[in-house]
């Protein structure tokens, strides 16, 4: 199951996108954190979900900054 769906980060603020890179992120350094020093984490499978739930948050981000959000909107209305 995601952390977040792509539908949910594209309607938060860039200032809220942001702001959850930054919780992400230090909860990845924690986990890998616990691996290095030799403990055992919980849920493994949970690294990989915040890998890619902040590649999916900043890659919207970069979409929004450029604009190209508005040619994919385009595109499905053409079909």
């Amino acid at each position: 199951m995601p952390i977040l769906r792509v539908d949910e980060i594209r309607d938060m603020t860039s200032e809220e996108r942001m702001t959850r890179i930054t919780e992400f992120r230090t909860e990845l350094l924690r986990l890998k954190t616990m691996i290095e020093a030799g403990g055992t984490v919980e849920n493994p499978a949970r690294i990989s979900e915040l890998r890619k739930t902040i590649a999916q948050i900043l890659t919207i981000e970069s979409e929004q900054r450029l604009g190209i959000v508005e040619e994919r909107a385009r595109r499905r209305e053409d079909r």
